[in-house]
């Protein structure tokens, strides 16, 4: 079984800070990780490659210097990376990311088949997890978002089975394969590289593909590519006002307070 994982590098949200004057992030002195879903992902595949055997390709869309959280990859259990990298790509927006990274399984696949594919639920960056479900629009391929377990692949008959999360509830789904599966935190608890793995990935080079080798189109890549446009970003003001303090036995403050609510009108009564 052939499983390609896609994988982004963002900043350490931890480490984030914004810029006053302009509100945006400084990215200057702030580390670079791997984003936390997709360590899940690569953790997952390994473990489907243990369970029945194949391989892992990891990929990502990124700069040259995206090639670290490749070979943590590697660390990690991953076969091949690929790291899809040109100045073209630059400002793209999940739209055209989710076209070039398609255009990039395309190209693995046109000498490998790809049975599997999966993605970290979101990136801490942007939130919008929206660049999974776009490749498997592209691939017209079979989407599992919210992948909290693989129950079950059938290998000869092409089956996978998986739960899902829902609001409050989960759902339990078979697909055909190949499909493209993007997963939460709650699929796996991530094992730590072992020493085979973590010599193999210090030599580790990731193969360099630009848009000429996945044959994508430049107009459909970078500014060009992405629908979406920034009108304004802000930082959220946050004020300092006290809060009221309600006095009276419990029941007292509650009708007090259930007063206060409808005469403010966050509440309306039920006609």
């Amino acid at each position: 079984m052939h499983v390609v994982v896609c994988i982004k590098q963002v900043p350490d949200t931890t480490e984030v800070r914004i810029d006053p004057k302009t509100n945006t992030l400084v990215r200057a002195g702030v580390p670079s990780i791997m984003n936390p879903y997709d360590i899940h992902a690569v953790e997952e595949a390994v473990r489907i490659k243990e369970q029945v055997g194949g391989k892992v390709t990891v990929i990502t869309m990124g700069p040259p210097a995206a090639v670290q959280v490749l070979k943590e990859a590697v660390s990690l259990g991953a076969d091949e990376t690929v790291l899809v990298t040109d100045r073209v790509f630059a400002a793209s927006d999940t739209f055209a990311t989710s076209y070039v990274l398609a255009s990039t399984i395309q190209k693995i696949a046109g000498s490998e088949p790809v049975d599997l594919i999966f993605a970290g639920k979101q990136a801490i960056d942007g939130d919008t997890a929206q660049t999974g479900p776009g490749i498997a629009q592209r691939m017209n391929l079979p989407l599992l978002t919210y992948v909290e377990k693989v129950r079950s692949i059938d290998v000869e008959n092409k089956k996978i089975v998986v739960e899902r999360r829902l609001e409050g509830s989960k759902q339990i789904v078979e697909s055909t394969l190949p499909a493209l599966l993007t997963v939460e935190k709650e699929i796996n608890d991530v094992r730590y590289a072992t020493l085979p793995n973590l010599i193999k990935a210090a030599t580790h080079n990731p193969k360099a593909w630009d848009h000429t080798v996945i044959e994508a189109d430049r107009t459909k890549v970078g500014l060009k590519g992405s629908p979406t446009r920034v009108g304004r970003s802000f930082v959220q003001q946050l004020t300092n006002e006290p809060g009221e303090i309600i006095e009276g036995t419990p029941q007292e403050a509650v009708v007090s307070l259930v007063d206060k609510l409808f005469a403010e009108g966050h509440l309306v009564a039920d006609r």
